[in-house]
């Protein structure tokens, strides 16, 4: 008999996480309505493979993200205007009517409405929020949840309006760094292929009249030319092939630990990926803490945050460690992979007992270094790519012209 794996809430509020048998979804949600649950999730628990289970979870979360792009921007105004109509003394059921009714994105007026319904069912609204995992990060879910736990939602909804500021100015700056760049190279390989596939060919036959031997990266060129123009089609397909089943992978465990690697080791942007995870890592530490979450909680909330495989399981050797009686900096530590000044700063936390302060604080220091360096990469990007792009260029354009040093070989044998 299949089995499914719930998330309910108890007529008194208390949350429950289990599995439970049943012949299909609708027997399965049935048996937990009769129980008085209010069902939050329910899903069939897969168990044909180890990898399935986690790719699937993924596959259908990109799946959801694609079908609900609803703008960070849309988002931060909504997390700022509920915390302003929350703290002002309205409920969250009237807050989110409200928001819903003056929303202008179609498809997160939707989603509200949804959010609005199932509060007046009596839901959480962190429980109503996973239900649309698409559009509400799991930061986002932690930290509503962390808020509604501590009785501190108002604040917490402050703090997170605050933050999802800062990633979307983050963000805004990234983007318009990497703007630039990536439409030069893409022009760039467009070009490179129109001209391998269309243009050098055509030189060919005025190569052949020539009659003289041509030079090594002349012959070079023209082959490459005329076999991508004999397989453009071939060229096309393996390509977007090859792409689909490389980011496929990385819907795996194992793939997405080894994307994540590479990212981080990449020269520059690595340093730039690096302590933007740091930072996520300390600002949602300290809200947490700071709202009365559980060490281990904590830590189990902030590994669904990092969005970084070698980070997320970092932090679960980290929260092991603790469990097993070390103390929070030095569990960090043992993992290698977190700096010495973020292990510094939580040190000193733990004796002055703020933690929580001098989280935030390091989470201060690693969003400055990510916009300096995202500041630094803006200033040295341009020139490099001008020096690639006329390398580039200027290698096609010798390579197709040198032949004319050769006419003069050629004429002599007419």
């Amino acid at each position: 008999m299949p089995s499914y794996e719930y998330i309910v809430r108890t007529q008194d509020g208390k949350r429950l996480e289990g599995k439970i048998e049943a012949e299909n979804l609708n027997r399965a949600n049935e048996k937990l309505e009769e129980k008085k649950f209010t069902i939050v999730k329910l899903k069939e628990n897969e168990v044909a493979f180890d990898f399935l289970g986690p790719f699937l979870d993924r596959l259908n979360l990109e799946m959801e993200k694609f079908k609900n792009r609803i703008p960070l921007s849309t988002l931060v105004f909504f997390t700022r205007q509920l915390s302003t109509m929350f703290s002002a003394g309205l409920t969250l059921e009237k807050s989110i009517f409200f928001l819903s009714q003056e929303e202008k994105n179609k498809k997160f007026k939707k989603i509200l409405g949804d959010l609005d319904q199932n509060i007046k069912r009596g839901m959480l609204l962190s429980d109503t929020l996973e239900r649309h995992p698409g559009v509400f990060s799991n930061l986002f879910i932690s930290m509503v949840r962390a808020g509604e736990v501590s009785g501190k939602l108002s604040e917490t909804l402050e703090e997170l309006a605050e933050y999802l500021e800062t990633v979307e100015e983050t963000q805004r700056k990234v983007k318009s760094a990497m703007y630039y760049p990536v439409f030069i190279i893409g022009f760039l390989v467009v070009t490179l292929f129109l001209t391998f596939t269309y243009l050098i060919p055509s030189f060919s036959d005025v190569y052949d009249q020539l009659g003289s031997e041509l030079p090594y990266y002349t012959v070079l060129m023209v082959n490459i030319g005329e076999w991508l123009q004999a397989n453009v089609f071939f060229v096309l397909l393996s390509s977007f092939t090859s792409l689909a089943t490389i980011w496929m992978a990385t819907l795996t465990d194992s793939g997405k630990l080894l994307k994540d690697r590479m990212l981080l080791r990449i020269p520059i942007f690595g340093k730039i990926i690096k302590d933007n995870i740091l930072s996520k890592f300390s600002k949602t530490f300290g809200i947490l803490v700071n709202a009365g979450v559980p060490i281990i909680d904590t830590l189990n909330l902030v590994k669904k945050v990092v969005d970084n495989r070698v980070y997320e399981l970092a932090t679960i050797e980290a929260s092991t460690n603790i469990e097993n009686g070390a103390n929070i900096s030095q569990a960090l530590k043992n993992t290698g992979e977190f700096p010495s000044v973020m292990i510094q700063l939580l040190s000193t936390g733990e004796e002055t007992g703020e933690i929580d302060t001098l989280s935030l604080k390091a989470s201060e220091f690693y969003t400055k270094q990510v916009n300096a360096s995202v500041d630094r990469l803006t200033s040295i990007i341009e020139p490099l790519l001008i020096i690639l792009v006329g390398g580039v260029i200027g290698i096609i354009v010798v390579a197709t012209y040198l032949p004319i040093f050769h006419f003069g070989t050629a004429l002599s044998d007419y």
